[in-house]
């Protein structure tokens, strides 16, 4: 009797307790039932973001400088020494080669020599004719005389005026020997070295002015309009944060016969150190007066007899229906001018079972 009397008291007490954690099981599944169905109504959202109704186009480009000129030597001779190297930075009346001086102080000693012999012969020729003027004066010779004195006069002078250019001449060749920069300028090529004989005129230094910078890019024919009137701007790879406004200055008038592009080049006037020849940059293209619109999922748009709206979702999971301008309709898309700012959130799907008044709760994707 004892035995069956505790093992009676011990079957209701497990009965008991599995009861209580039953009800306990089911209290806790009801809280997460109440706390799922006040998260609010999942929903999809679409981020707007306004654009240009017309794309921006971008190029690549290089930046190169406006004016760039081969320099040489204005006398030929030998290349006695070069002064500069390439990427060397020169300024005004610079040295940057030599040649040999040999020939050409000979050529001017010649000249000097010259010189005074007609000077000279001037000097003999003018006394001739002052004597034949004094002589005919007095009746003591003859007009024939004195006209041939006058004549070799006038002969000795211009051998003197030809000695003094012939002098001039070859102090200015002597001058060309020293090639010299004629602006402030970065050295990009040498096509020369000590020892090469060179003639007069041959390309032998390239110096790029730092003045003004441009970018060129290869245009295709069919943006052509829109790099003449629309708006341009720089960035270079190395500072992609920094723009720099660009203006037309060239189009090529012919296209290129293997890319079908025109070479396009687009001065940089606010350019500063940061921009240096041979970067590689990137050109956009805009229009000027191009509208900005949004688009959005066609689901996303909501209307009911009014004006077409769409529910915009806060971070607290409220929404509110705002009415927008529709700017177009696509096949899967709406194209809106306004109504709603940049960078709001809207519901993109399941807009017509929502309530103003209702909580919904942001996700990343529905499940079935």
């Amino acid at each position: 009797m004892f035995v069956r009397s505790v093992l009676s008291s011990y079957y209701r007490l497990l009965t008991g307790a599995s009861l209580a954690f039953a009800v306990f099981a089911l209290t806790g599944c009801n809280e997460k039932a109440a706390e799922t169905a006040d998260s609010g109504r999942p929903v999809l959202v679409a981020t707007v973001h306004y654009e240009a109704e017309t794309p921006e186009r971008s190029f690549v480009g290089t930046i190169k400088p406006r004016i760039e000129a081969d320099m040489g030597f204005r006398v030929a001779g030998k290349v006695a020494k070069r002064l500069v190297e390439v990427g060397q930075t020169v300024d005004v009346d610079q040295p940057l080669a030599t040649l040999d001086e040999v020939d050409l102080k000979l050529q001017a000693e010649q000249a000097e020599a010259e010189f005074r012999a007609a000077t000279g012969v001037l000097a003999q020729a003018a006394a001739a004719e002052q004597r034949a003027k004094d002589l005919k004066a007095k009746g003591w010779a003859t007009d024939a005389a004195l006209d041939s004195a006058k004549a070799a006069g006038d002969e000795a002078r211009a051998r003197l005026n030809r000695a003094e250019r012939s002098v001039e001449l070859t102090k200015n060749s002597l001058s060309y020997a020293t090639l010299v920069a004629d602006t402030r300028g970065v050295v990009t090529a040498t096509m020369i070295e000590p020892g090469q004989v060179v003639a007069a005129g041959q390309a032998s230094i390239r110096v790029a002015r730092l003045g003004e910078k441009e970018a060129v890019v290869a245009i295709p024919e069919t943006l052509l309009a829109r790099a003449r009137s629309g708006v341009a701007t720089v960035t270079l790879w190395s500072d992609a944060k920094k723009t720099y406004a660009a203006k037309l200055r060239e189009v090529a008038p012919q296209a290129d016969p293997a890319t079908r592009t025109y070479l396009a080049k687009f001065s940089l006037p606010d350019a500063d150190e940061a921009v240096s020849l041979g970067m590689t940059a990137t050109l956009t293209l805009a229009d000027k007066a191009t509208e900005r619109v949004a688009k959005l999922p066609l689901s996303a748009l909501y209307s009911q007899g009014g004006d077409p709206s769409l529910y915009i979702v806060d971070d607290k999971g409220d929404i509110a229906l705002k009415p927008v301008k529709v700017k177009a309709y696509e096949s899967n898309n709406v194209v809106i001018s306004g109504g709603v700012d940049d960078g709001a959130k809207v519901v993109a799907l399941g807009v017509q079972k929502l309530d103003p008044s209702q909580k919904v709760r942001v996700v990343s994707s529905l499940s079935f």
